[in-house]
């Protein structure tokens, strides 16, 4: 069997394993600092919205020897806004993007792209995004979400506990913050493919969190028959079962979406590749810490408000100090009995006596032979 095999084998056992319920007041310390951060990203950059949200003019040009840069900055003197130019591929190509712009103002910026490229304005590709559409696509996106929160949170009541739905539901708000919140800092643009993504890692992180849920549910259904473990020893326990299986299932997802990121993103040139690939991997990661970190101990930190859980555990560790006050007491016991001086002085001077009784016990007494005539055993010689 491999390392993390056996590994895994002991935590399901329970003969390793980390306490995360015990720490998880650190662990709470170290997802707020990163919702911070995430909040301090979007408060000082904020999101780059596409043209899909606020409108505006989509250019595509075909092989050209214009540079990046240069593009950049013919777009924003034509049109006075920011402009996000990417490359398409090695052939040359750009796609350069203005939000903002009206009917008059992209044929400005139109005209403007084909006399540094040196083409005619009507070959040159160009999309125009009314706003009133895009606030239709964000306000559906909104919608969607909180019609995916609700359900999660009703199925979640449903099949298990509402503390479990709780749990969940605050997990899911982490991964969307921290999500959200690289996308602020990497400065990469939302798009439909972005929206995409966060729906998709979603439904990762609830699948991830129900598993473990489900594994606690099985732990824990006979708790209150039992007086050898606390409710939290009994959740940290069913946690470290799963824990390999989720690492396991993470890195397996994680794999081909970091591959789509860094070679497709980098190689192929990015465009939707990168909103979609950036939010799955952010997601996914985050869904995977959450289900760990936060869930579970939350759903323990609910439980042991309770006041029959905490009757209980204060049951379960008053039996246990008894239990240890009682080993301790025998144990001090057995050394006094060894260490006492007139014993072992007794016990040094009936050695031979304690082993011919020992020996005797097993084989019997032996007897020694009794000569009838001693004077006849005598050497013989002249007396003096």
């Amino acid at each position: 069997m491999s390392r993390l095999g056996d590994l895994g084998a002991r935590l399901y056992r329970g003969e390793a394993g980390y306490d995360f319920v015990a720490k998880r007041r650190l662990w709470y310390g170290v997802s707020i600092l990163i919702t911070i951060l995430a909040f301090a990203g979007l408060g000082i950059r904020g999101l780059h919205m596409g043209v899909e949200f606020e409108g505006g003019a989509v250019f595509t040009t075909e092989a050209t020897d214009v540079s990046v840069e240069r593009a950049r900055e013919v777009a924003e003197e034509a049109s006075g806004s920011q402009a996000l130019v990417q490359s398409l591929g090695n052939d040359g190509s750009l796609r350069i993007q203005v939000s903002g712009l009206d009917t008059d103002q992209s044929n400005l910026v139109r005209e403007a792209l084909a006399d540094e490229l040196g083409i005619p304005a009507q070959e040159l590709n160009a999309e125009l995004v009314g706003p009133s559409w895009g606030s239709q696509i964000a306000n559906k996106a909104w919608q969607g979400l909180a019609i995916f929160m609700v359900l999660v949170v009703i199925y979640l009541a449903i099949a298990f506990e509402w503390r479990m739905a709780a749990a969940a539901l605050i997990a899911l708000i982490h991964d969307l913050t921290i999500t959200v919140g690289v996308y602020a800092l990497v400065g990469f643009e939302v798009t439909p493919g972005t929206v995409i993504g966060l729906l998709t890692i979603l439904g990762y992180s609830l699948y991830d969190t129900v598993v473990v849920f489900d594994g606690l549910k099985e732990t824990t259904k006979s708790y209150p028959k039992q007086t050898t473990y606390t409710y939290g020893e009994l959740a940290n326990r069913s946690l470290n079962g799963t824990l390999v299986r989720s690492i396991n299932t993470s890195v397996v997802a994680l794999l081909p979406v970091a591959a789509l990121l860094f070679i497709g993103g980098g190689v192929l040139g990015g465009g939707m590749l990168n909103d979609i690939a950036l939010s799955l991997f952010v997601g996914l990661t985050a869904g995977a810490y959450s289900s760990i970190i936060i869930a579970t101990p939350l759903v323990a930190d609910f439980k042991m408000r309770e006041p029959a859980v905490k009757a209980h555990d204060k049951k379960v560790l008053a039996k246990r100090a008894k239990r240890e006050a009682e080993e301790a007491a025998g144990e001090g016991a057995d050394a006094q009995d060894g260490d006492d001086p007139a014993d072992a002085a007794a016990g040094s001077d009936d050695d031979g006596t304690e082993e011919a009784a020992a020996a005797g016990s097993v084989v019997g007494p032996r007897r020694q032979p009794v000569s009838r005539n001693r004077g006849r055993n005598r050497p013989s010689g002249k007396r003096r």
